[in-house]
């Protein structure tokens, strides 16, 4: 019986799969996508208006498709409109988050595409209606999942992507039988020995379909010999030399994606600052020459909580209490905001400390570490809009009229209380409504 229902798992996702390569799938099968025709109307008694940073009450949200409309205390509704009453409770934008890794286990390529598409899937049932997944864990299978998402052949959040990454993070070292793989001449999954090796690797995850690429500057080996120094200061090997990351970024931006780096401190950090990657993430190091070079070339900071929160027990144990990479955390999100660098939401929601569906937690954290409720939930709006590919600030992180209508729901006033968010129980996405815990059906009717 398990073998047989093995089977059946495995036959599922490759028939998904296939559908999704089909040239014509998006108009075979764009059952999640919403009708053009489809109007809809909600009631939101407060809606967050994330580009002011100010809560306002009693607004019309009206949907034609999956766009907003309109907007505003008097906006029409049109006659014949669905009409979502949401007037107890409170609106805003779909979040987004800027750092997931959606493939988390599976011991097949099916298997994986399933178990991506349902971490996708749980983020969306979460509020999040837009997520950057940064690094694929090996494999392209995301860059498959964003489409099949975007042609309606399965519902999820709307996705940008790395597909796998250049540089690969090391947490161990290699077994010496695996050392040949460095002379195969292909660069993927690879360690990029050079800049033309580097830009090579860009160009090929181009050719995949990818958003963006995503590259690793520190090795973090774990360990208290190979993590932390005896005066409990982290090691910061890097990996990349500045040379290989300006080539990264400089091929990434001729081609039209961007670049994001996991980078704790040390040369590795100082590489990626001084290369202007777009999306610097954890910086655990960051010091006010750091900051300064943020602020210089208007970089954002992900602050990127997940596996930090997940290493800090190790962490502590490595070094007799003194010190943990959370703690560092802390302490450079503090100096880039009060230097007022903008903070990206990127949660880094994996199947560890932060599980899919989880991460609106890392609010708290923010709200903790010196941040407004304002503040902290702009993270997930208009700063993590604006640090996505393809100009998405002009489609997402706000409701605005023209914008997508990506919308959720909360009972409570997360201004009040920041934890409001880990208890989103309406979310829309691009006009469908995806779940609604909040309004009874018979309050959901037609307008005359």
């Amino acid at each position: 019986m398990v073998r047989k229902n093995r089977l059946l798992f495995a036959c599922l996702a490759v028939v998904i799969a296939g559908l999704a390569y089909h040239p014509l799938a998006a108009q075979q099968t764009g059952r999640f996508l919403a009708p053009a025709n489809q109007t809809v109307a909600i009631r939101a008694g407060r809606m967050f208006d994330a580009k002011t940073g100010t809560m306002v009450n009693n607004q019309i949200i009206v949907v034609r498709g999956d766009r907003i409309l309109d907007v505003g205390p008097n906006a029409a509704i049109p006659a014949g409109a669905r009409v979502i009453d949401l007037s107890t409770a409170t609106v805003m934008p779909g979040m987004i988050d800027a750092h997931v890794h959606v493939n988390t286990g599976g011991e097949t390529p099916a298997q994986r595409a399933i178990i991506a598409l349902a971490n996708a899937q749980v983020d969306l049932q979460a509020g999040f209606t837009t997520i950057a997944d940064m690094d694929s864990r090996g494999g392209f299978n995301t860059v498959d999942l964003r489409d099949a998402i975007n042609s309606g052949l399965v519902m999820g959040p709307r996705m940008q992507v790395v597909g796998e990454s250049l540089n690969p993070r090391a947490g161990n070292y290699y077994p010496d039988t695996e050392s040949v793989r460095f002379y195969t001449g292909r660069t993927e999954g690879k360690d990029l020995n050079g800049p033309w090796a580097a830009r090579a690797a860009v160009r090929e995850a181009k050719l995949h379909g990818v958003d963006w690429v995503k590259i690793y500057t520190t090795q973090d080996f774990e360990g208290p010999i190979h993590m932390w120094k005896p005066d409990a200061t982290l090691v910061n090997s890097p990996s990349l030399t500045l040379e290989e990351v300006e080539a990264i970024v400089d091929e990434a931006h001729r081609l039209g994606i961007k670049v994001a780096c996991h980078t704790y401190g040390g040369e590795g950090m100082r590489s990626c600052l001084t290369a202007g990657v777009d999306a610097p993430n954890h910086l655990l190091e960051l010091d006010d020459a750091g900051v300064r070079m943020l602020l210089q070339k208007k970089l954002p900071f992900v602050v990127t909580l997940d596996d930090l929160i997940s290493l800090e027990k190790g962490d502590l144990d490595a070094t007799g209490g003194r010190n943990s990479r959370m703690k560092l955390a802390e302490q450079a999100f503090r100096r880039a905001h009060a230097a007022g660098v903008p903070i990206v939401f990127g949660s880094g929601a994996t199947s560890a400390a932060i599980p899919h569906g989880k991460q609106a937690n890392q609010f708290d954290y923010y709200v903790r570490w010196g941040m407004t409720p304002v503040q902290a939930l702009q993270t997930s709006y208009i700063n993590a809009a604006h640090m996505l590919n393809y100009n998405w600030d002009a489609l997402i992180g706000t409701i605005e009229k023209g914008k997508y209508a990506d919308i959720i729901a909360v009972s409570g006033n997360p201004l009040a209380d920041i934890n409001e968010m880990e208890r989103v129980g309406f979310v829309m996405k691009g006009g469908m409504v995806v779940k609604n815990n909040l309004t009874p059906a018979i309050q959901q009717a037609l307008a005359p």
